[in-house]
């Protein structure tokens, strides 16, 4: 069994974050509530807990909190700032209101002999946001780092191997915090870094042997990196698996021809092209509900591979390129439900196959991509911008028709055109065009217009758990503007969405 750390789930803005962090130290963790800590250790044996941050103080009524005993059992546990005050108040410590600390601070480590310490300057910046302090530590707890207003900014109970800092280490912020982070794992927890990519591939490769054995597997391939690394990585272990490329006719411009050019031609795939265009657009007549849009995209998907299933003989198991961020934003224990992503919350009740596989289901987008390249994909598919499932559908505002379609086709292809020839497709991260259900004056030609207004997005990221806008340059903007309200029909305006993730997501549906 691979070495596990357990990131407990306090509720925090960070969380997913810290456990990027970890993995990113080549140490393999999982995201877990709070409230399942218990079996969770059971069923993974942890060689580590670290604790988050959570938007709740500790003597909040409600608060959450956890069993004494679970800081008893030996474990190495760090507590990031709700998870610091969690340790000193479930321990006998007192926290108290204030002082109050947001942004910057310059941490002062006091206990240089400190294992999550070593090596780290005694003066750096770190990165606070709280309002509430430990003003009284737990017996056995020392205090290992401060700030100018806060007496507590690290503690420590070496013996017991309990750490907990107030200050968010896993932002780049914190000058220092990787370091930190990687001290606890490897100093202190006793962690082997054996976390690597190719280690990845040999164990689930002979699981997959283990699980699929001479059996059939159904892949669905969309051409995007997820579902490109899944069957890659299945097909090493299953060589008959079966790909199954589904048009819905929400793609982008010249797509469904490339996808089954690179993967049936290029890679040898056993590939089935379905064209089921006008199904889908027919299931989603006059449907301008985002979450209504994608269950009805996600149950579709299924039905299709079960009637392609039927024809080629009896399968027994659904491939996926399901990643962690599908999972967590699908609603993780019990984390809010951000949206429904087709291949996990989208699903129906009833499917009509075995099992599902999904190998990729607690990989970030990161991890997906160097996977990727592992497996010896080419850079085209495994740097491929992110493509979301359904498609075009939640690049729509509002209901969809196939002329919405062929304008967000046209649009979108002149973005992406103008942004691989100024050479900003590997500095942006994901870019497409939306068609609003927005529609302007305008004029054109001496002529007045009524049509639609299209919107831009571009972001900067790296796994898609949080985002910025792009800066992209005013004169690229410019001649994305010019050729899209001159080239495409029935548009005369466009604009740029300059919003981060959060508070937005990505996708504007």
């Amino acid at each position: 069994m691979v070495q596990t750390v357990l990131v407990v789930d306090f509720g925090g803005q960070y969380n997913q974050l810290i456990a990027r962090r970890v993995r990113e130290a080549n140490v393999y963790c999982e995201l877990v509530s709070f409230e399942k800590i218990r079996e969770k250790i059971a069923e993974t044996d942890p060689i580590g807990l670290v604790f988050t941050g959570g938007p709740a103080s500790f003597n909040e009524p409600g608060a959450p909190r956890i069993d004494a005993d679970i800081l008893d059992m030996g474990i190495p546990v760090l507590g990031i700032c709700y998870g610091c005050q969690l340790i000193a108040g479930t321990l006998g410590g007192a926290v108290g209101n204030g002082p109050r600390e947001y942004g910057r601070r310059t941490l002062d480590v006091t206990e240089r002999g400190s294992k999550l310490f070593a090596g780290v300057a005694e003066k750096s910046a770190c990165w606070m946001s709280h309002t509430v302090y430990i003003e009284k530590l737990p017996r056995g707890f020392v205090t290992s780092a401060t700030t100018e207003t806060c007496p507590v900014a690290a503690m420590e109970n070496a013996d017991k191997k309990l750490y907990g800092v107030q200050f968010h280490p896993e932002v780049m912020h914190t000058e220092e915090g990787f370091k930190i982070l990687k001290n606890f794992l490897y100093e202190v927890c006793g962690a082997t870094g054996e976390w690597t990519m190719s280690g990845y591939v040999e164990r689930t490769v002979a699981e997959l042997k283990a699980k699929i054995g001479g059996k059939k597997a159904l892949c669905a391939l969309s051409g995007g990196v997820d579902s490109a690394v899944a069957a890659a990585l299945v097909h090493r272990a299953c060589p008959d698996l079966v790909c199954i490329f589904v048009d819905h006719g929400l793609l982008r411009k010249g797509e469904a021809e490339e996808v089954v050019r690179v993967f049936r031609d290029g890679q040898g795939m056993d590939l089935i092209a379905v064209d089921a265009g006008e199904r889908f657009l027919k299931k989603l007549e006059g449907v301008t509900e985002p979450e209504r849009k994608r269950k009805i995209i996600g149950e579709e998907f299924i039905r299709v591979f079960e009637a392609e299933a039927k024809k080629i003989g009896k399968v027994d198991y659904l491939v996926q390129g399901t990643i962690y961020p599908d999972v967590i934003e699908s609603g993780l224990d019990h984390s809010a439900t951000i949206k429904s992503h087709h291949n996990v919350g989208g699903l129906p009740d009833v499917v009509d196959f075995k099992e599902l596989v999904e190998p990729l289901r607690l990989l970030f987008k990161d991890e997906v991509r160097r996977l990727g390249f592992e497996l010896g994909l080419p850079e085209a598919i495994v740097m491929r911008q992110p493509f979301p499932g359904p498609g075009l559908a939640i690049r729509i505002i509002g209901d969809i028709t196939a002329d919405k379609l062929e304008i967000l086709r046209d649009a979108d292809f002149i973005l992406r055109d103008e942004i691989a020839k100024n050479r900003l497709d590997r500095e942006i991260w994901q870019y497409f065009a939306a068609l609003t259900d927005i529609r302007t004056v305008g004029v054109m030609g001496d002529e007045r217009t009524y049509d639609y207004t299209v919107m831009i997005r571009a972001v900067t990221s790296a796994d898609g758990m949080t985002a910025d806008w792009a800066r992209i340059p005013y004169d690229v903007l410019q001649n994305i503007s010019d050729r899209i309200v001159n080239e495409v029909k029935h548009v005369n305006r466009v604009a740029y969405d300059i919003t981060s993730k959060p508070p937005a997501t990505i996708e504007l549906e």
